[in-house]
């Protein structure tokens, strides 16, 4: 592969501020790459729009994008890659890698209880979660968990305090947390409201995501296409500032408040 084309950015879309989590993941793994971000926060929530919807906003973002000269494209939103997955990869001509709810990690823990899957409503209802609980529930451990209203939060840039923590204890009120072994993050944005979930659970309990999972697999396809930017000589001496200005920000939200919320979050979690 030409070096031209290993220079291209990496695009990385969510329905708003949530794929930045794996963002982070991808900054870490492949500290050589450009990448592009597209938050959709005009159109955010996803998770509970219906699927013709999900699957013409997710093909304008890709077509973005692609426009963009991008090498790779990222669906770092549970609910697109459920959605609109089979039918970007159809109709592009690079690259498209998705998100999954961890729940094959999580089962693979061995713990005893059960598993509590934390996403959008959408998410749980697609045919793509539901096989995936049939490959690894085998004794109906899981627990899929919708989380209307989660997402908002979020994109408000509301992670921490009175109103998260409300918002959870309506939520896990019904929930008997002592038979919870593992808590899985359905959803990018939830990662940014680790910490809070935590709480509500003992301090021995998992609280996991697919994030570095997506980046890991990134990788493994960047190199099996011969599509990794070349090594920068001196890269173990850059510092992680260095890296994140290769990280270029669009939005369809208010960009006064969505590309700073980004950086924001991006800084936070490097």
């Amino acid at each position: 592969m030409s070096s031209s084309i290993s220079d291209r950015p990496i695009g990385i879309f969510d329905s708003g501020v949530g794929g930045i989590s794996v963002l982070k993941d991808m900054v870490q793994l492949l500290p050589n790459e450009k990448f592009i971000y597209y938050a959709d926060s005009l159109n955010a929530p996803y998770g509970t729009k219906d699927n013709e919807t999900i699957a013409r906003l997710s093909r304008n973002v890709a077509r973005f994008l692609v426009n963009k000269g991008i090498k790779t494209l990222v669906v770092a939103c549970n609910t697109a890659t459920a959605v609109a997955i089979n039918q970007l990869r159809a109709e592009l001509e690079i690259p498209v890698i998705g998100m999954e709810p961890a729940v094959k990690p999580a089962v693979e823990l061995g713990k005893e209880g059960k598993v509590l899957v934390m996403a959008t409503p959408v998410t749980l209802k697609q045919e793509k979660f539901n096989k995936l609980l049939h490959r690894y529930d085998e004794h109906s451990r899981v627990i899929p968990l919708p989380c209307p209203g989660l997402v908002e939060l979020v994109e408000k840039g509301i992670t921490q305090g009175k109103e998260i923590k409300e918002y959870l204890s309506k939520l896990l009120a019904n929930i008997q947390r002592d038979q919870i072994a593992v808590v899985v993050l359905g959803c990018t944005h939830y990662v940014f409201v680790r910490d809070t979930i935590k709480q509500f659970f003992p301090s021995q309990i998992p609280v996991i995501d697919g994030n570095c999972g997506t980046a890991k697999r990134l990788l493994k396809v960047l190199e099996d296409a011969g599509l990794r930017a070349p090594e920068k000589k001196g890269e173990k001496e850059i510092g992680m500032q260095v890296r994140k200005m290769a990280v270029e920000f669009y939005t369809s939200g208010d960009p006064h408040h969505v590309i700073p919320l980004c950086q924001c979050l991006l800084n936070l979690n490097l």
